[in-house]
């Protein structure tokens, strides 16, 4: 991609050709379509790149899909990272199958929303809790563990915050949003 391309980011992408080792985990993500920006931009520097894509959850661990995209959306809407929130919404909202009330919901909305059953409601009580104080309250946890192992809700927090990091990546970096992403408009309330 030209430089042009990338006016407004702050940094532009590397430049092809990738090294290698870069090209092959790009491409094991990607499976033919065109690289996101965040991934050549990070690709500038190896050692960033390679604990960048070491430290990310979306293999199979302890959450069903739904589960953690719940996460990513209400994380990444949370701290107005449109970018990364478009790109989730694009690649995971139908395999989440998540409906334009739950999409509205995780933008602009509340956990106690009727669309949520009460562990996705927990989910974004959790989310909210993390944002709002760094914490989860006992009686937060207590719910939790009714319907996830310790494992799961450690992965809860972890995702949360790795997407509070990456929302923070992606906003201070200003890359433009992915071409035929989500926009946050479709789902805003008035």
């Amino acid at each position: 991609m030209p430089c042009s391309e990338f006016q407004s980011a702050r940094v532009a992408p590397a430049t092809p050709p990738l090294r290698d080792e870069i090209q092959q985990q790009i491409d094991g993500v990607m499976r033919g379509r065109t690289p996101l920006a965040l991934f050549t931009t990070l690709a500038r520097d190896e050692r960033l790149f390679n604990k960048f894509f070491s430290g990310g959850l979306l293999d199979r661990g302890h959450l069903t899909i739904r589960q953690r995209e719940i996460v990513i959306d209400r994380v990444t809407a949370g701290r107005g990272a449109e970018y990364e929130w478009g790109v989730h919404v694009s690649v995971y909202g139908e395999r989440a199958a998540f409906t334009k009330e739950e999409m509205t919901s995780l933008v602009s909305g509340s956990a106690e929303d009727p669309c949520w059953n009460a562990t996705e409601s927990a989910i974004i009580t959790l989310c909210d809790q993390l944002e709002s104080t760094s914490d989860v309250t006992d009686d937060l946890w207590s719910v939790l563990s009714d319907s996830f192992a310790p494992e799961a809700i450690i992965e809860l927090v972890i995702l949360a915050g790795h997407y509070r990091m990456i929302s923070g990546l992606v906003k201070a970096l200003r890359l433009p949003l992915e071409p035929g992403s989500a926009r946050f408009g479709e789902y805003r309330t008035s």
